[in-house]
């Protein structure tokens, strides 16, 4: 049965990055994401526009680059966590998250019992066709499963210390674009207001053992985290990579078509 590597590194104290996938369902994606060398892949099950079909086919593309797949879902649901990591997902992004008892009972939907509440509907396939007893089974899926919990709203933060007690949390995942517009700065991502809160957030998840994590644009803003001390970092997106490289390219291949012609006059 797999490791999750990512939530072993981050219980180790390195510093994990990853790549949201959230507009093309292409299986390729998560492999070539995984061959560049990204730790994690966020498969974005709320704001992205994939079927459960194709989220199955995205973890098992990661999974074959041995890039951890992580599902963020659409709401805080018992099927929605649990088909997710029926389809393979080796961790949940849990979202809009607010109230400490809603998420104690959503922590529980994601392991099996006696830690939670899951359902059993492994497959050999889920399972690499290794021939494991259930104890070998349940105790190796509850170990390697990360929950990852964002942090987006004011009131999040205000209850981020109840929050952060809530046993099984590992990673506090900011989202600095809804923060941001929740905070009176929208885009603003290095305002002073952004960046003093989720540094209070980050003093709580020391006190709490969670790891602070961070969904950026640019390597630039994952640089300026790393350097705070964030350990769980999202950089980019499968749409923005290509399209900035489309532009970059596009603009190259331009300027030589220019100096072509003005050669020729």
């Amino acid at each position: 049965m797999r490791t999750n590597r990512t939530k072993q590194r981050l219980q180790q104290g390195e510093v994990v990055f990853g790549c949201a996938i959230q507009q093309f369902g292409c299986p390729e994606i998560a492999r070539l994401l995984g061959a560049a060398g990204f730790d994690f892949v966020f498969l974005d099950g709320e704001h992205g526009p994939f079927d459960l079909e194709t989220l199955h086919a995205l973890i098992r593309a990661a999974l074959e680059r041995d890039v951890t797949p992580i599902v963020r879902v659409g709401d805080l649901q018992y099927t929605l966590v649990a088909r997710a990591l029926d389809a393979g997902a080796q961790g949940i992004i849990f979202p809009r998250v607010e109230s400490p008892s809603l998420l104690a009972e959503a922590i529980r939907w994601t392991r099996f019992p006696p830690e939670g509440v899951r359902g059993y509907g492994l497959t050999p396939p889920q399972l690499d066709y290794e021939a494991r007893s259930f104890p070998e089974i349940i105790a190796h899926i509850n170990a390697n499963t990360l929950v990852v919990v964002q942090f987006e709203t004011r009131v999040a933060i205000e209850h981020r210390e109840e929050l952060l007690a809530t046993p099984g949390v590992d990673v506090a995942l900011v989202g600095p674009a809804d923060l941001s517009i929740a905070l009176g700065v929208p885009g603003e991502f290095e305002h002073p207001k952004l960046v003093d809160t989720v540094l209070a957030l980050m003093e709580s998840c020391q006190r709490h053992g969670v790891a602070p994590g961070i969904q950026v644009r640019t390597p630039a803003l994952a640089k300026k985290w790393v350097e705070r001390g964030m350990r769980f970092v999202g950089c980019g997106s499968e749409h923005g990579l290509l399209w900035e490289k489309a532009r970059e390219t596009a603009a190259e291949v331009k300027a030589l078509a220019e100096q072509v012609r003005a050669s020729r006059t």
